[in-house]
């Protein structure tokens, strides 16, 4: 390599001649300047391309943000639309309550001074709730109870439930203890304003089940007296989510 670091510019002037040097000095100007070009030419290129790329790839998420823009505006619409229908839903409910206490009200003043056995003290056996479940002659029983004098003392008792029917062609009144494994804690009641009371029973074989009896019992106290309510509700032959409402 010491011959490279021999050669400068005197040296081949002196070799090659003035114009010689002159053309060949012109000649690696020219491929300098054509591969510089060809060089600048391909990067042009890749960056046009590259730009062309990120600006298609630029619109697409543009087009997308504005669509999802369009729709989280949609969206925000509808949602305060919901909201106001919501918020309108539940002005009619609580009207509807309002109202639906002030018929109670009124029912249980005028149930009072027309037919007092039907309920004890404001207490009433609002309605009955029987579903049949998928295991034959099993069914499952709601009790609703119903305060509809504003007190400040709680309600407290328990309830009875027989079932009268035919068995073996025979009139038959079944008790719930022989139709079922609740206890008498199961079936007591401690409220202020309502409450339900469930439970299961299974009917024996042979027995056709025509009216359910209940009776809502409060025992004696101190705080309250003896009172008792009856209702009884017809057995429908097809029972399914039914709720049957006192006759």
């Amino acid at each position: 390599m010491n011959w490279l670091a021999k050669i400068n510019f005197s040296t081949v002037v002196t070799r090659l001649g003035t114009f010689s040097s002159a053309i060949l000095l012109l000649v690696i100007v020219v491929i300098l300047l054509f591969c510089g070009y060809r060089l600048g030419n391909f990067y042009h290129g890749y960056q046009t391309q590259t730009l062309s790329q990120q600006q298609t790839r630029l619109d697409f998420i543009y087009k997308q943000l504005v669509e999802k823009t369009q729709r989280i505006n949609t969206l925000e619409v509808e949602l305060e639309v919901e909201r106001m229908a919501n918020i309108r839903s539940q002005q009619t409910l609580k009207s509807i309550e309002q109202e639906h206490f002030q018929v109670k009200k009124e029912l249980a003043f005028y149930e009072k001074v027309m037919a007092p056995e039907k309920q004890a003290n404001g207490l009433v056996i609002d309605g009955l709730n029987l579903t049949k479940s998928e295991s034959a002659a099993h069914y499952r029983f709601q009790v609703v109870l119903v305060q509809q004098l504003l007190r400040k003392r709680y309600a407290k008792g328990y309830i009875e439930l027989s079932i009268a029917g035919s068995l073996n062609n025979k009139p038959t009144s079944i008790a719930l203890s022989e139709l079922s494994t609740a206890t008498k804690k199961d079936l007591s009641f401690s409220f202020q304003y309502f409450q339900i009371i469930s439970g299961e029973l299974t009917l024996p074989e042979n027995f056709v089940p025509e009216t359910i009896n209940v009776a809502a019992i409060l025992p004696k106290s101190k705080w309250q007296k003896y009172n008792r309510i009856d209702h009884s509700y017809p057995w429908l032959k097809s029972i399914e989510n039914i709720t049957q409402s006192p006759p």
